[in-house]
Order: C-alpha cells, then sequence, then structure tokens
C-alpha cells in the first residue's frame, strides 16, 4: 500500500512513474494525469514521430493506393513501437533489471559467495584474499575496493545471510525513490568508502593490520536513508519484536560506537569480535547524509508508514534482523 502523489489517497496496487519516479493511483498513474516533468523533457528521440512511410513495405494484397497506403501504415506502426522499445529501453535482458537492481545485488553477493569458495579450493586462502579482502597492506590492489563490498566471510554463514536480508527488506525502497542507476551507486561507494575508512583509520592508528569484506557498510547506509525518510516506520527486530527504525538504527549505531572506542582502548582499529564497527559507523553517517540530501524524494517510498510486509497488518515497514553483522 502506498500513497498517491498528487491527491494522497492509499492505493493497494499504486503505479510507479517510470520518468518522475514518484507513485500514483491508477486515476493519476499516466504522465499527462500527473504532470510529468518527462513530458516536457520528450523531444522525439529517434523521430519515433516519424510521418515517412517505411520503405521496406510493399503494397497490399489490396493494390493500387489503398494497398500502399495500408501497408505503409502498418510499417509505421511497426516502426513506431520498435523506436519506442529503443528509446525506453524495455528490450534486451538488460530491461530485467530495471527497478530491480536490488536483486541483481543480491545475485551479485551471492555468486561472489560461490567464487570465493571456488577461489579457497584453487589457491587457498592466498588467493581468495587476494581477490576478495580489502587488506591494509594491499590498498594497490584496486578491485578489492569493489569486490569486498560483494564478498562475505566464508566460514560465517550468517554475515552474508544477515546482510542479504537487510538489503531485500529495505533496498527496494530506497531503490524506488532515487531509481536503479543511483541506488548501485549509491551501494557500491557506500560500501567502499566505509571499507576504506576503516582500513585507513586502522593505518593511521597503527593496529594491527585487519583486512574487511563484506556489505554491511552499504548495508547500514541503506537504513541510515530509511532513518532519515521514514524515522517511525515500523520494523520486526529479528521478525518478532516491533520497534520505529530510527529506535533500532539508532540503537545499534551507539552499541557500535561503544565498542569502537572499547577498541581503540585495547590498540584495535575499529574491530570488536571479528566485527568491523567503526566501517558500520561510517556506512550509517553516509546514509544519513545522503537520506537529508535527497529527503524530497521520500514521497516515492510509499506513504507514512512505508509498506507491509513480514505478515505484519496495517502501515508497517519490513521485518528485518538487527543489522548486519560478520567481520564488514
Amino acid at each position: 500500500m502506498a500513497t498517491c502523489d498528487v491527491c494522497g489517497e492509499y492505493e493497494n496496487l499504486p503505479y510507479q512513474c517510470k520518468r518522475c519516479g514518484q507513485t500514483f493511483c491508477a486515476e493519476h498513474r499516466l504522465p499527462e494525469n500527473h504532470d510529468c516533468p518527462g513530458l516536457a523533457e520528450w523531444d522525439d528521440p529517434g523521430g519515433v514521430f516519424d510521418s515517412g512511410f517505411d520503405e521496406s513495405v510493399e503494397g497490399g494484397s489490396t493494390g493500387g493506393t489503398g494497398g500502399r497506403a495500408g501497408g505503409a501504415s502498418a510499417g509505421v506502426v511497426g516502426r513506431f513501437k520498435r523506436r519506442v522499445d529503443r528509446a525506453s529501453g524495455t528490450g534486451g535482458i538488460m530491461g530485467y533489471f530495471r527497478n530491480n537492481a536490488t536483486y541483481a545485488i543480491l545475485l551479485a553477493i551471492w555468486v561472489t559467495f560461490v567464487a570465493q569458495w571456488v577461489a579457497l579450493f584453487v589457491g587457498g586462502e592466498a588467493l581468495h584474499d587476494q581477490l576478495f579482502v580489502l587488506q591494509p597492506d594491499a590498498l594497490a590492489n584496486v578491485w578489492t575496493w569493489v569486490t569486498s563490498v560483494f564478498s562475505h566471510a566464508p566460514g560465517v554463514l550468517f554475515h552474508i545471510v544477515g546482510n542479504s536480508i537487510v538489503i531485500l527488506f529495505f533496498g527496494p525502497l530506497v531503490e524506488r525513490a532515487v531509481g536503479s542507476k543511483r541506488f548501485v551507486a549509491f551501494f557500491v561507494l557506500s560500501g567502499m568508502i566505509a571499507g576504506l575508512g576503516h582500513v585507513l583509520f586502522g593505518i593511521a592508528t597503527g593496529a594491527p593490520p585487519v583486512g574487511v569484506l563484506g556489505a554491511s557498510g552499504a548495508g547500514f547506509a541503506i537504513l541510515g536513508v530509511l532513518t532519515v525518510w521514514r524515522p517511525n516506520m515500523q520494523v520486526l527486530l529479528f521478525f518478532v519484536i516491533p520497534m520505529k527504525i530510527k529506535y533500532l538504527t539508532w540503537g545499534i549505531a551507539l552499541v557500535s560506537a561503544v565498542l569502537v572506542v572499547q577498541s581503540l582502548q585495547a590498540g584495535g582499529g575499529g574491530s570488536a569480535g571479528n566485527i568491523a564497527h567503526l566501517a558500520h559507523l561510517i556506512g550509517f553517517a553516509i546514509g544519513l547524509a545522503f537520506g537529508k540530501r535527497n529527503e524530497g524524494l521520500a514521497r516515492s517510498t510509499g506513504g507514512a508508514g512505508g509498506v507491509s510486509m513480514g505478515g505484519a497488518r496495517g502501515p508497517r515497514g519490513p521485518g528485518g534482523p538487527g543489522g548486519p553483522g560478520g567481520r564488514f
């Protein structure tokens, strides 16, 4: 359920405009019914509304002028459809990932997880760490800046499962508001910055070198965005305990901050219990800043209460665990 951005009515099956990204009821779903900015930007790309005849169409079986006109009309309709498909990008395999970037990210995470096990089997920990772990003493391996965001501790199943649940339940709410491309960029960059920030802080404090990997920083960034946009959205802690998301996220951030301080007092670099808590805090801060900067997009996430999932009734948000865990 979501509210229409024009009339404010609740809609059980809301429509999202692919031009402006906002949410509408059936009455206002068409671009011309909600004064879509995309209408002003439409400049007939590729000559979609070309009135010329399709030269590949010959006269029909009726012959004469009428046959040619009928065949040409069919040709123009065919050209119109093909060009609209190309202009809107609805065709091809990439069309399946439009507005579904969250699921593409989850697929990439689990494919990477399988690749990690293959690397361990083929080349042991040395090859695995070289390919997938962001290490303080190997920052020149720039590919690990990205691969570490999608990688997870192979021996800790909860690490990848916990992060996947957070991304699955909360990612679509942010993606629907900002668009798929921007969401992917936000996810990857927030994960990279969180990981690099944690590693560089450890280097600066002279802590023992510890590699990091995992999507927890990006997951906390998503939670940070929703903390700004929907602070009173109800979630289910461990799928059981209802609470407002602001209490969940700020509570986790407070615990992480305490553990970071304890880690520093013990000579660590922000890690505790094999978990990169500093990376969590950095990701959360990125999410708060991103959410504040793009607060106007919050309307497209679907009303004050978010969406109803996990069997909950009424205006509730998705259920989920108490935050991503693992090494990072």
